[in-house]
């Protein structure tokens, strides 16, 4: 039966049929979907890891224990789960275990453009790449046999593109595989330096016969057409190759390592130029060009910055001008927090006391935006701590008492924890606000631990934020309600001005976790002096009007925010 698929739930659906038994992983645009559509099939046990370290090495120990298992990450996660997917490539596995990784060209939702692929060359671990949701089906269920073949972790590279694209794809029937019993084999599985050092010769044994198995495992293609232009591409690429240049020769590979150079070098000699399109990196350009295959053109052509389109490539290989539609001249949109967001309360509060606010990864990222403007360096998940901490260190205990550190509670569950231990264990004095609202907002909405729900929203235990700081060592924890700005306010002066760590938990839900309207707010014009204090807040419910504001009831919910900031009692509850 056919269904219309993202290429995220084409992923999950071909991990189902290849009979998964584990999926850890920690949510990441634009890999999410993968572990939310897995979480819909009964069978499979599916969960949200606290990162996603954890969440390979849950998928590894399932994998040791003879169940096939898989772990999905966006590409910085990969980052994260580096440590074990390195050692993984020494000591392979028993049932198939798949990696995820889904890149962000044109960081639409990301701090950098990373292109994983290197991590597949550096790991020495096999990786595919699928160019459409058909694709991410069939490549995913066959990794598992692929990974059980070769006794290798598998890497399946996705990218925003093909993840958030659909397309039609054939379902299959789910394989039953059974449980492999664990085998005792500590030469295998203990990578203490002599059994590395064994195994690493086995991982480049494993690589070499890869590499010449490539082309004959089907996941490269070669579509002869015209011989005057010959292009090796992949993934999204492919795409905009097919509609830029229908009539070239195209060799796709799905298979971007180890590379088939046997099968690069043939495809070459039957065409008169050969091209390399790719976004990014030079990651295939670099090892035809060490392989010593005559490349006419590649990165000096399409740069490596940002997408690649369809029009760049007729323009720059054909030198023709594709139709597009012409660009309508919109105004500029900046990303905003959402009316009656909780953080809004927050920044506003920091902006005004005009602290150096180190920030993270999550929705309260958009602090760092005009009017709030109160977010001034964000790097990492987890980071603002250990950079609250660094500056304190760097410039002393002044540094302290206008500085604070912004994570979010899903984030601090990820990979603020271990901050927060280096800020007592080192003496530090910083203050940290954790944004508790309750969910991990930015990427949809999941749970996590300090919810109490597990991904099929079953009730789990609920780990305590202020007890868990406490536990730490830091004796100075406080819950506000950041909406009750005076309170806030004096937390923040007491907290930054005292000589130890400190903890402020900004605990208020979502706003989007109950969509519930009671009624909106309204400017009563007669009392309204035209000040807008209320625009400093950046609701965008708030609109300017020619006489004073008008508030949007469409985007209103009435959190009442605005009704605090403004001195004239000027703003009410509509129809009063």
């Amino acid at each position: 039966m056919k269904k219309l698929m993202l290429g995220n739930e084409a992923v999950a659906r071909g991990a189902y049929e290849a009979g998964v038994r584990v999926v850890s992983s920690y949510p990441g645009t634009p890999s999410t979907e993968i572990t939310e559509n897995m979480a819909k099939y009964e069978g499979p046990h599916v969960e949200w890891a606290p990162n996603e370290k954890v969440a390979l090495e849950v998928s590894c120990g399932a994998s040791f224990g003879g169940g096939r298992a898989m772990s999905c990450m966006k590409h910085v996660g990969l980052n994260v789960a580096a440590d074990p997917l390195f050692t993984v490539s020494y000591t392979g596995v028993n049932a198939g275990l798949v990696v995820v990784v889904a890149d962000d060209p044109g960081m639409h939702s990301s701090q950098n453009e990373q292109d994983s692929r290197f991590y597949a060359r550096s790991a020495h671990i096999p990786m595919l790449e699928p160019a459409d949701s058909q694709e991410a089906k069939d490549f995913t269920r066959r990794a598992f046999a692929l990974s059980e073949e070769y006794d290798t972790p598998i890497l399946l590279r996705m990218c925003t593109r093909i993840a958030h694209a659909r397309s039609m794809v054939e379902q299959g029937e789910v394989e039953q595989v059974a449980l492999k019993p664990f085998q005792k084999d500590p030469m295998k599985y203990v990578m203490m330096p002599g059994m590395a050092r064994a195994r690493h010769l086995v991982v480049e044994a494993r690589m070499e016969k890869m590499a010449q198995n490539a082309a004959s495992l089907g996941f490269n293609r070669v579509e002869m057409g015209d011989s005057k232009i010959g292009i090796v591409t992949d993934g999204t690429a492919y795409q905009y190759v097919k509609e830029a240049m229908p009539e070239a020769s195209v060799l796709k590979l799905g298979m971007v390592y180890p590379i088939a150079m046997d099968q690069v070098k043939a495809f070459a000699q039957k065409v008169e130029k050969l091209y390399v399109v790719e976004e990014l990196e030079p990651f295939i350009e670099d090892q035809l060009r060490a392989a010593g295959i005559s490349v006419s053109g590649g990165k000096d052509l399409f740069g490596r910055q940002g997408e690649l389109t369809a029009a760049k490539i007729a323009e720059k290989l054909a030198g023709r001008k594709m139709d597009a539609a012409p660009a309508a001249e919109l105004p500029q949109r900046p990303p905003v927090l959402c009316p009656g967001c909780p953080h809004r309360a927050t920044f506003y509060v920091l902006n005004k006391l005009k602290l150096t606010v180190t920030g993270d990864i999550g929705c309260y990222t958009l602090g760092a935006m005009a009017p709030l403007s109160a977010v001034d360096a964000c790097v990492c998940m987890g980071a603002s701590i250990g950079m609250a901490h660094g500056m304190e260190k760097a410039g002393g205990e002044a540094v302290s008492e206008h500085t604070v550190a912004v994570i979010g509670d899903s984030t601090f569950i990820h990979s603020g924890i271990t901050g927060l231990i280096d800020i007592v264990y080192n003496k530090g004095n910083a203050t940290v606000l954790i944004l508790d609202n309750s969910t991990t907002g930015m990427t949809g909405h999941q749970p996590n631990p300090a919810t109490g729900k597990t991904i099929r929203l079953e009730d789990t235990y609920q780990v305590d934020l202020k007890a868990l700081c406490q536990a730490v060592g830091v004796q100075h924890v406080r819950e506000v309600d950041p909406f009750n700005m005076k309170e806030l306010e004096q937390a923040l002066r007491e907290e930054t001005a005292r000589k130890a760590p400190s903890v402020i938990i900004c605990r208020r839900p979502c706003v989007l976790l109950s969509k519930q309207q009671t009624h909106s707010l309204r400017v009563n014009n007669d009392a309204c002096r035209n000040c807008r204090a209320c625009m400093k807040i950046g609701c965008p419910a708030i609109e300017k009007r020619d006489k004073g504001v008008w508030i949007n009831p469409a985007l209103c919910n009435s959190c009442g925010l605005c009704v605090q900031m403004c001195a004239f009692n000027a703003i009410e509850k509509a129809g009063e």
